[in-house]
């Protein structure tokens, strides 16, 4: 049967003090081989205590590597126990036979203290084969997400787009790779065109997967609408919409504005769920907020929502925005930032001046605001996806 104590290799010339010091190292949960030279010792050894007079101080280095060595000594002032702590023997100890006690002490500790060191480095190492593994699921979702964020983009209408009149212009900036905002425009027929204006919850990859169920969904209503009642299509995609997210249980909602353009009547169809910031007209008369108000989409199995219409003038600037505007507007809560939005629109003559104005934080510095949600909001550091669109027409001259 193996012995389960501790083998400590002793190195000294042999002679009845080396008997004495193995004698008073072998008690408790040790038990010593002693030894004339360094090569006569097995490898199962823990520990080394080698006598300085024993060891040539050319051999320390190579017992250091070897295994932590204590080394004793018969007088303080024996030159080789510096050479031996220079080499990187951990410890020492001055006549070791009065002082049995402590140096079987200082063995303990210096075992323990070895195996945390390997325990620590094998951490060390397992860690660093984790980080590697993980450096490289990082880029391969970096890349994933990359070329989700792609097949989005493709996903989206030409920029810009006129269609009867109506010019669509956009400005989308995901704050990662894939965004849960999305929309679209486009013709159904020589009268009408459809468009919707999305904010998926969250962003994300789970959010993106959103805006594509989307995209597909009101491709196939479209295909299937027969021209017939526009005035109820919006919001009859909401509905079929909030069942559909409902029905795949991935807890994810929207708010959504969706439009139909009577070109001919220069008239706009409309229904919306939770749109925030609301949609803003803007033409020869003035500024408006398109009234009417609906639940989220995808969050109560009941919602209904509402069939709205207005008059389009002959020249108009509709701008919708994701809430994400809201993080780049100056002043102190909701209403001030409100406010903040409908000064820029009057004065900018598209999306891509609106997201200019907000992401380089220059109406914050000309209105003196000391308030600001954020002064600056650099391009890589958008706090949430950042979309402007804008619906002009008839004969848009910068409204």
């Amino acid at each position: 049967m193996a012995s389960a104590k501790i083998l400590i290799g002793l190195l000294d010339r042999p002679g009845d003090e080396r008997d004495a010091l193995a004698e008073a190292i072998a008690k408790g949960d040790f038990a010593v081989v002693a030894a004339a030279s360094a090569e006569q010792l097995p490898d199962s050894i823990a520990l080394i205590v080698a006598h300085a007079h024993a060891v040539p101080s050319h051999e320390w280095p190579g017992l250091a590597q070897r295994c932590p060595t204590l080394v004793v000594s018969d007088t303080r002032l024996d030159r080789d126990l510096l050479k031996a702590v220079e080499a990187g023997l951990v410890d020492y100890i001055v006549e070791p036979l009065r002082h049995g006690d402590v140096l079987r002490r200082m063995i303990a500790r210096v075992i323990e203290i070895h195996r945390l060191a390997q325990e620590h480095e094998r951490d060390r190492e397992r860690l660093a084969v984790l980080n590697a593994d993980l450096e490289i699921h990082l880029e391969t979702l970096r890349l994933d997400q990359q070329a989700g964020g792609h097949i989005q983009r493709k996903l989206l209408p030409p920029n810009p787009l006129t269609v009867g009149g109506v010019t669509c212009d956009f400005s989308l900036s995901p704050s990662l790779y894939l965004s849960g905002d999305f929309l679209d425009f486009q013709r159904f027929d020589e009268r009408y065109c459809v468009f919707y204006f999305a904010d998926v919850s969250g962003h994300g990859a789970s959010s993106a997967f959103v805006t594509v169920l989307l995209k597909y969904l009101c491709n196939s209503w479209l295909g299937r609408w027969d021209g017939a009642s526009p005035e109820a299509l919006p919001a009859r995609w909401l509905s079929e919409l909030n069942r559909e997210l409902l029905e795949t249980k991935i807890g994810k909602h929207t708010t959504l504005f969706v439009g139909v353009i009577d070109l001919q009547r220069h008239y706009l169809h409309y229904s919306l769920g939770a749109q925030m910031p609301m949609p803003m007209l803007v033409s020869r008369k003035g500024f408006e907020v398109l009234p009417g108000e609906g639940m989220p989409v995808g969050l109560f199995p009941d919602a209904r929502y509402p069939a709205l219409g207005c008059a389009l003038p002959q020249k108009f600037r509709l701008w919708l925005c994701s809430d994400g505007v809201l993080e780049c507007l100056p002043g102190n809560g909701l209403d001030a930032r409100l406010k903040e939005l409908e000064r820029l629109v009057r004065v900018c003559d598209g999306a891509a001046a609106l997201r200019g104005r907000l992401v380089s934080g220059d109406e914050a510095r000309e209105e003196g605001n000391a308030t600001p949600a954020h002064a600056k909001t650099p391009e890589d550091q958008l706090p949430d996806d950042l979309t402007i669109m804008t619906l002009s027409g008839f004969d848009d001259a910068n409204v």
